[in-house]
């Protein structure tokens, strides 16, 4: 299955499950006058519209290069997760901090507080399938590694979003299930209030910690570490390489590019040296698929051909 398929399904799961929970939260909070569900409810609005901008960046990285873009839209989709930090920083966060405080101040009796803990729950087992799809999606890539460590080396940002925006929502949900809950046991709807405020902060914190996962994307990153050591180790392994001298990696969302210098096995002609790092260059990408773009150099003292074919090789792109 590609890449993008899984995060693709982890991205329509999510967007589900949060339209209705949204709905529910919603009706919920008018209902109520809880802070803490209004927050909530927000939250998942929030989390629609930000499904829906990945799903903008996710076709926009799909478009085919152009010459002004010649490695293509890939990266795009970075700038979407991007937008979908600051919108999960400004909406979700600071208004459900600015409407707990607000509360805190000027506190009101908190109604219908059984059904508010009977959404919640409900909302909880919804985000349970949404965080379990994003975990499935993101398992080949994840392997054995802690989550934590995932979420800092993954280049698939919409994957990254989304597990963020589960998990922050299961956790607020828990949130406001125990500031309902103590309300509904004590009659001091100042619980309401910090439960709010604690939803509002928790939601600034994923938001941070996505963003500057991401930036680092926008910014450039190589293609993971297990990635790079694979691609290396199979150049190596050619029987037309001596050695790699050097291999650099790039991300471009789904897609990889890759620079390769390398020092090859005696050749009798520059034609022959050529053709024996074309021949390299086609099973490299049949090895790996996201393997879009590769520029192979041969080191000094490769061949003692010195022809302008070379050059030209050095300098081009291969695209597949």
């Amino acid at each position: 299955m590609p890449k993008n398929a899984g995060s693709l399904k982890a991205v329509l799961y999510a967007l589900g499950a949060n339209g209705g929970i949204a709905l529910a939260k919603a009706v919920a909070a008018f209902f109520t006058g809880s802070g803490a569900m209004l927050a909530e409810a927000l939250h998942s609005f929030a989390d629609c519209a930000n499904q829906v901008l990945l799903l903008v960046g996710m076709r926009q990285a799909k478009q085919a290069p152009t010459p002004d873009h010649p490695m293509g839209y890939g990266r795009v989709v970075y700038f979407w997760s991007m937008m979908v930090g600051v919108l999960l920083f400004s909406i979700g966060g600071l208004f459900s901090v600015w409407h707990g405080s607000r509360a805190l101040l000027h506190p009101e009796p908190v109604k219908y507080l059984l059904p508010s803990l009977g959404v919640l729950l409900v909302a909880m087992a919804l985000e349970t399938v949404s965080l379990r799809g994003a975990l499935q999606a993101l398992a080949p890539e994840r392997g054995d590694k802690s989550l934590w460590r995932w979420f800092r080396e993954t280049r698939q940002s919409e994957l990254l979003v989304i597990a963020g925006e589960d998990i922050a929502a299961l956790v607020g949900l828990s949130l406001a299930f125990v500031a309902l809950l103590l309300t509904a046991l004590t009659g001091n709807p100042i619980f309401d209030a910090l439960g709010s405020i604690a939803v509002g902060l928790l939601l600034i914190a994923v938001s941070f910690a996505v963003t500057i996962e991401v930036k680092s994307l926008i910014t450039g990153e190589s293609a993971s570490p297990e990635m790079r050591a694979a691609i290396a180790e199979f150049v190596a392994s050619q029987p037309e390489v001596e050695r790699v001298v050097n291999l650099i990696t790039f991300q471009l969302g789904n897609q990889i590019a890759v620079a390769v210098k390398a020092k090859m096995v005696k050749m009798p002609s520059a034609d022959a040296l050529v053709s024996a790092i074309d021949d390299v260059e086609e099973r490299m990408r049949a090895r790996f698929p996201d393997l879009h773009w590769s520029l192979f150099g041969p080191d000094a003292g490769s061949s003692p051909a010195t022809s302008t074919d070379l050059e030209a090789h050095r300098q081009g792109m291969a695209p597949p």
